[in-house]
């Protein structure tokens, strides 16, 4: 696979007919070491964000050795390119046969639940095992995040108690688990829902032996600047110090998101332009879920030549390839107004949920993928660890740089 300095370089050497995935391996690696270094625990990357082959193997190569999967095929997948690490089997609804597989052939022990009933199944599929680690997922409020994940899993703050007490029968180590929702905004949720945690865990009468405070850990959109990622880390440091565990109780996190946004952004070529709308060759059913589902602006910027003369920006509107309409992503996406069909725009921060949520949908879905080495649009983990919008410096082609 190639590699360019800037996306620039890459539209001035190439044509491209698909949509491109531009690599960033240094700055995944960043947001990598930055977690490994400062969480006061276990980091296990939640997969599901970006499950590329890339991804994992320069997780690995940046002190990663410990994975949080939903499937049977991310067990598989991190068996065949990690076989050294630890894999967690978070998902609180697995299949019998993913339970199975993943006990037996790929030596999975930890498990989550949210009922009695995925104990059950559990105990059963692992013969009665002696050897588990169990993850009580407790419901949670989502408040503070831009995508809120309280409606579907966690067991509730009534039953909890019972449920908890059931694992601890059964479990060799006995963790609880929460989520409270993707890209919060702000550290309190965090000691909240782990006061909320070690209330539950008084309730039961039992010894934990795990605290996992699972995702939720931001990445900077237009619009979107979260508190400095240090402050995440002291809440639940300070929290954890107050609950009511023991001393020597496990702390894990699930970073997906925060690890991978920064890492990847995307070229597409305008095909059409309809006044202020421009017709791309990526949408919704590609890699651009969140900007048009969870309405969220997307950083952008057009590729073009240095000699281009600069015009205003003006507002845009995106519409996908496909012929769906709601294949559309509202914006204002900020770009030149005298954009039109054959330029190029790189959309930033895709890292995280963009080529994982990607379809076939009306023959569409191929990309191109290379590695470049300038800096994503923002990021988590810049000078003195503060958020940080990184200048646009590869807003045009330099004749200097291009190789």
């Amino acid at each position: 696979m190639r590699t360019y300095h800037t996306p620039l370089d890459l539209v001035r050497s190439r044509h491209l007919e698909n949509p491109v995935v531009c690599r960033r391996p240094e700055r995944l690696a960043r947001a990598n070491r930055w977690f490994q270094e400062n969480f006061p625990g276990d980091v296990l990357y939640a997969v599901k964000a970006n499950p590329s082959d890339w991804v994992i193997d320069e997780l690995c190569a940046s002190g990663s050795d410990f994975f949080e999967v939903a499937s049977l095929a991310e067990v598989e997948l991190i068996a065949r390119r990690a076989p050294d690490a630890r894999i967690a089997f978070l998902h609180p609804v697995k299949s019998r046969h993913a339970i199975r597989r993943a006990y037996h052939d790929f030596g999975v022990r930890i498990f989550a639940i949210d009922t009695h009933q995925e104990l059950e199944k559990i105990l059963e599929e692992t013969d009665q095992a002696d050897d588990l680690t169990l993850v009580v997922r407790l419901a949670v409020s989502s408040d503070f995040a831009r995508f809120s994940l309280a409606g579907k899993f966690g067991v509730t703050a009534l039953d909890g108690p019972e449920l908890i007490q059931s694992a601890r029968h059964h479990a060799h180590e006995l963790g609880v688990s929460f989520h409270i929702g993707s890209q919060c905004m702000e550290p309190i949720a965090f000691r909240a829902a782990m006061l909320e945690a070690s209330r539950l865990i008084v309730q039961a009468g039992v010894t934990v032996d795990i605290v996992d405070v699972g995702g939720g850990f931001p990445c900077i959109y237009p619009g979107m600047t979260p508190p400095a990622m240090q402050r995440y880390i002291d809440a639940i440091t300070d929290a954890f110090q107050d609950m009511l565990v023991l001393e020597n109780a496990k702390l894990w996190c699930e970073p997906g998101r925060a690890l991978v946004a920064e890492a990847e952004s995307l070229i597409v070529r305008v095909d059409l332009r309809k006044d202020d709308t421009l017709y791309i060759n990526d949408g919704s059913y590609g890699a651009l879920f969140d900007a048009a589902h969870a309405q969220w602006r997307f950083p952008v910027r057009m590729l073009t030549r240095e000699d281009r003369p600069q015009t205003p920006l003006s507002g845009f509107k995106l519409f996908g390839p496909t012929c769906d309409s709601i294949d559309a992503l509202d914006g204002p996406f900020d770009l030149p107004s005298d954009i039109d069909e054959g330029d190029f725009i790189e959309i930033g921060m895709i890292g995280a949920y963009g080529v994982a949520l990607t379809t076939q949908f009306n023959g569409f879905g191929a990309f191109d993928h290379v590695f470049v080495q300038d800096d994503a649009f923002a990021t988590m983990f810049g000078e003195n660890n503060q958020p940080t919008v990184i200048p646009a410096q590869s807003a045009f082609i330099d004749e200097g740089i291009a190789r």
